[in-house]
């Protein structure tokens, strides 16, 4: 089966990314054909800073190579490279009804946040849709916060296979598991927009100062704590093996420990977790012609794919043109 998924370049990634995606991208690409992308069209709603948006796209590649990403197993590309996908949205767009988008809570969100209002963060769904639908994509893993999307995808690709013929593999979203929300370290969900995370590749140094200033609660040293309330003991769940996390609750309960000690082992396993994949990435940071070279190559790839549905979605709406030597039209080609 095919998965795929995209992440946003908007800012170096952290360890909420790392278990709330990565990793299960990562698992995935061992057991399906795995299309994988960089959303830097999607990143240009908060107008970033051009330059900025180049490196964090790069830093992006360079995360995932680093921690494993198999490029001859994997698709993977940045997603301003295969241009169809514009294409393809215009088309989903004329289908799309404005009641769909105007009821879509992540515009609200960012709105909220402070984001402009734009055509592009509105019409922000459609292309997400067309990533999905261009690459006939079968799983789209996301966290339960994205369920919506897949919803609207889905709409959108019935309204279009409903108004010109069966066009589109209907997606299935696939909600990961509880992990997906990691909390940060103000206790809400890690989010770069919040200025609360932890790097994945954060430096030793920033690495432990950041845990031991996370948010807790004033419970005295002397009295038990639960650890069910405790934004360290759940990151501890992440990091920590059954048994040690399993002493871990005891000492909470017990009471006779204060937070401090618990962020100090959160802070050594972080940073052994890691470590591994530190040189890896710093080697890659050597030989950046070597990551841009991956990234044309699964741009090619991801073309071949998205020009043939593309074509094939032309046809159906009734724009004529000769298909490319090798290109079928026929629906749905698995």
């Amino acid at each position: 089966m095919r998965v795929l998924s995209g992440i946003q370049p908007s800012g170096r990634l952290h360890i909420g990314n790392y278990f709330g995606a990565m990793q299960q991208h990562l698992q995935l690409q061992s057991e399906h054909e795995g299309f994988y992308f960089i959303a830097d069209y999607h990143a240009l709603t908060s107008n970033p800073d051009p330059l900025e948006l180049e490196n964090r796209t790069i830093d992006v590649a360079l995360d995932y190579l680093a921690l494993g990403l198999d490029t001859e197993r994997t698709v993977f590309w940045r997603q301003s490279d295969v241009p169809e996908v514009l294409e393809l949205a215009w088309l989903l767009s004329c289908v799309t009804p404005m009641g769909l988008l105007q009821r879509c809570v992540s515009f609200k969100d960012k709105v909220a946040q402070g984001l402009s209002p734009t055509h592009g963060l509105f019409a922000y769904p459609v292309l997400q849709a067309s990533d999905i639908l261009s690459f006939n994509a079968d799983i789209v893993p996301v966290g339960a916060d994205q369920k919506q999307h897949i919803e609207v995808t889905r709409d959108i690709t019935a309204r279009f296979n409903t108004t010109y013929g069966e066009t589109f593999v209907l997606p299935e979203g696939r909600i990961l598991d509880s992990v997906a929300v990691v909390p940060g370290l103000d206790g809400r969900k890690m989010s770069k927009s919040y200025d609360n995370t932890i790097e994945i590749f954060e430096s030793e140094k920033t690495c432990k100062k950041k845990i031991m200033r996370m948010v807790t609660d004033s419970t005295p040293v002397e009295d038990p704590k639960d650890p069910t309330r405790c934004n360290v003991f759940a990151l501890l769940k992440l990091f920590a093996d059954a048994a040690e996390l399993a002493q871990w609750e005891t000492r909470y309960r017990r009471g006779g420990m204060g937070y401090g000690e618990s962020k100090k082992r959160l802070a050594e396993l972080v940073l052994d977790y890691f470590e591994p994949y530190r040189q890896k990435r710093a080697d890659l940071a050597e030989n950046l012609d070597y990551v841009r070279d991956c990234l044309r190559d699964g741009a090619d790839r991801a073309r071949t794919v998205a020009a043939e549905t593309l074509n094939r979605a032309r046809g159906a709406v009734g724009l004529v043109a000769s298909p490319a030597k090798g290109v079928s039209s026929d629906p749905v080609p698995r």
